[in-house]
């Protein structure tokens, strides 16, 4: 193959980059990889394509493709704040039923099928379901419009660089470190307890009950049955303020948290900087 493709496949609303040449690729018998080398020969991967494609390389694909750059570009997460990368997968984690078409081969992936900030639809507004149709029994369903307007904060965040007082993901982060919980329990895996579990009682429970290693401000994608327990917090947190969580932290988390949030707290000219407090 050489010069522009003749036979071009249009993107479906909100499909992945990666998806759209592996379906291109499909189409003309080749391997995914091969297809994006056609047009990009330094091309590495497909991920690092869907993470960092330049908007050189997206004019490029757009010539060979027949269609514009803004459109290629808009299929990855290279306007995407960096801070939120931590929060795409790299493989999809969630499905919506709604937006599922059954008429190609391969499926088309979305965008939104990687992001680990959303628990609704983009474009539909369905509920997403785990894509191995777990259930893991806990809706969290008084968390819900919270939950909802915690989506839209992170979307906000990642997707328009809009803040509020502080950076949505980055709050996300900070209720995902380790908490000394009180009353101090009997036997219990202390390095399961998350700040979050502050804001929602119930999380700690839902962690003993997984068994699985709990999520962190480095691996921040919380699995989709708890993931509104994660957005409710952020927004119950954004509109109350970091003076109620403090107080949980502890060693050096406590000195990063309140590394973070100890200027929202005491924004007054001529006060010292952030208190350190003493590992333990």
């Amino acid at each position: 193959m050489s010069g522009r493709l003749p036979v071009v496949l249009p993107p479906v609303a909100g499909e992945l980059f990666s998806s759209w040449i592996g379906r291109h690729a499909a189409f003309y018998g080749v391997p995914s990889l091969t297809m994006l080398r056609h047009c990009l020969p330094e091309a590495v991967s497909l991920h690092i394509a869907d993470q960092t494609l330049s908007k050189g390389e997206s004019s490029r694909l757009a010539e060979m493709f027949s269609t514009d750059a803004k459109t290629v570009r808009q299929m990855t997460f290279a306007n995407v704040q960096r801070s939120a990368h931590r929060f795409i997968s790299k493989e999809p984690i969630q499905r919506c039923s709604g937006c599922e078409s059954g008429t190609s081969d391969p499926e088309p992936i979305l965008r939104s099928q990687l992001l680990g900030w959303r628990i609704t639809c983009p474009h539909c507004g369905r509920p997403f379901r785990d894509l191995a149709q777990c259930d893991r029994g806990h809706s969290f369903d008084q968390y819900h419009a919270a939950a909802l307007r915690g989506e839209m904060l992170l979307h906000d965040d990642a997707e328009r660089d809009i803040q509020t007082w502080t950076s949505p993901l980055e709050l996300a982060g900070l209720l995902l470190m380790r908490r000394v919980p009180w009353p101090f329990p009997r036997d219990a895996e202390l390095w399961r307890y998350r700040v979050l579990g502050v804001v929602i009682p119930d999380l700690d429970d839902v962690i003993a009950r997984d068994g699985s290693f709990p999520p962190s401000p480095k691996h921040p994608i919380v699995p989709l049955h708890s993931r509104p327990a994660l957005l409710a917090g952020v927004a119950i947190v954004e509109r109350a303020g970091p003076e109620m969580l403090q107080a949980h932290t502890f060693g050096h988390n406590r000195n990063r948290f309140i590394e973070k949030t100890d200027h929202l707290i005491n924004p007054a000219f001529g006060l010292p900087g952030p208190r350190q407090m003493q590992l333990i």
